[in-house]
């Protein structure tokens, strides 16, 4: 295993969480990332359950407790802004506050991550794969800046949209299924004075409606807003610019009240603007010869299943494991990632669809009761979280 050379794609959480393991079992990391530097925004995500002790493992769990949003509760209101609901047991987002799941920003927790993997990893910042020819005795990789290396293995970490995962294994068509939604994400100043605290609008008809949360010791806010759309992300997103997105969601919202139009005029400016897919990632395998897929790359449950993250932190963990396990021998470790996590995987991207079902179902009764579970962080949603035990490698 040592000094076998390993290229990751991706810089987000599944990717430096890899990086921080497979450097400590003695590879040779490098982990190439489009952005030019570490992404800005995204929406607040939860670790939970086993992932708390792969981050405890990792040394780092302690310093994602300080940048946890610490939200207090939450209310819902309607259109004139007057309050239907309101509690402290527990937040939209992020469920139950008595547990002991960590709430923190995708943005801050990649931060986290990217420092605790230390000096040894080598960063690509603003450049990708291209191409990849794959031999006998390793990967010969084309970025897009014009360099070539060869790599004994490469692993897609690069989310839902895999660029990779279409070179290797075929288009993004043959395994995304859409859930029937699409989610908005931008950050705004807390001028509504929120304390750590969040607000749900929720709308008629199509339009999911908006929240705002504040973060950050209540120094900023972030915006989401939701659609039900069936149309096929390849066709409503394809190639649309940022600025044309923003321009659909202002449509979408151009009938909202409350504080949704002054929420969007921030949109306009917002450089972390973010919009995509309620989807899944399903396939028959993570693995095509030295090439291998992480997180949302391989099987993506949605936000709906509200353990993307997690799983993605547990998924690393696995596969550096593993391969330390095999000492390097990818066709041996790739076999073994997959036994090993696939159950846990298929359980979460349950979860999504059972909470897609409800949703719908609660949106069709008439007179309903506000949905203060927009997820539904219970019991039953607790006992997939923690059925999988984390193994020593």
């Amino acid at each position: 295993m040592r000094n076998t050379r390993v290229l990751i794609s991706g810089a987000s959480i599944a990717g430096p969480a890899l990086a921080y393991w497979l450097d400590r079992y003695g590879c040779q990391v490098t982990v190439v990332e489009r952005a030019a530097g570490p992404r800005p925004g995204g929406q607040a995500i939860d670790v939970r359950g086993p992932a708390l002790e792969v981050c405890e493992r990792m040394g780092v769990l302690e310093e994602i407790r300080a940048h946890r949003t610490g939200l207090r509760g939450m209310s819902m209101v309607d259109d004139d802004g007057k309050e239907l609901y309101s509690t402290t047991e527990h937040t939209a987002s992020g469920g139950d506050l008595s547990r002991p799941d960590i709430e923190i920003l995708r943005d801050d927790l990649a931060s986290v991550l990217l420092s605790a993997g230390g000096d040894g990893i080598e960063y690509l910042f603003g450049d990708s794969i291209v191409s990849l020819a794959q031999g006998p005795d390793g990967v010969a990789v084309t970025f897009r800046r014009g360099t070539s290396r060869t790599f004994d293995i490469v692993v897609a970490a690069e989310g839902v949209h895999s660029a990779t995962r279409a070179l290797v294994f075929g288009p993004e068509e043959d395994y995304l299924r859409h859930l029937g939604g699409y989610l908005g994400v931008w950050t705004v100043p807390n001028y509504l004075g929120l304390d750590r605290w969040q607000v749900v609008y929720e709308m008629s008809g199509g339009i999911w409606g908006g929240m705002v949360m504040s973060v950050r010791d209540n120094t900023e806010a972030r915006v989401y807003i939701g659609v039900e759309s069936d149309e096929p992300p390849a066709r409503l997103l394809g190639s649309r610019s940022v600025s044309e997105q923003k321009r659909m969601v202002a449509k979408w919202y151009e009938n909202a009240r409350w504080e949704m139009p002054r929420l969007l005029e921030y949109m306009w400016g917002a450089p972390d603007f973010h919009f995509d897919a309620v989807a899944q990632i399903h396939m028959d395998s993570w693995s095509r010869g030295r090439v291998a897929l992480l997180g949302d790359a391989g099987y993506c449950g949605s936000p709906m299943a509200g353990q993307g993250s997690s799983v993605a932190l547990i998924g690393a963990y696995v596969l550096a494991g593993e391969l330390k396990t095999a000492d390097g021998d990818h066709t041996a470790a790739f076999a073994a990632y997959e036994r090993e996590l696939r159950d846990y995987v298929a359980a979460n991207q349950r979860l999504a669809l059972a909470n897609k079902d409800r949703r719908e179902a609660r949106r069709a009764l008439a007179g309903q009761e506000p949905d203060t579970h927009p997820t539904n962080i219970q019991g039953s949603f607790y006992e997939v979280v923690n059925s999988y035990t984390i193994k020593d490698y």
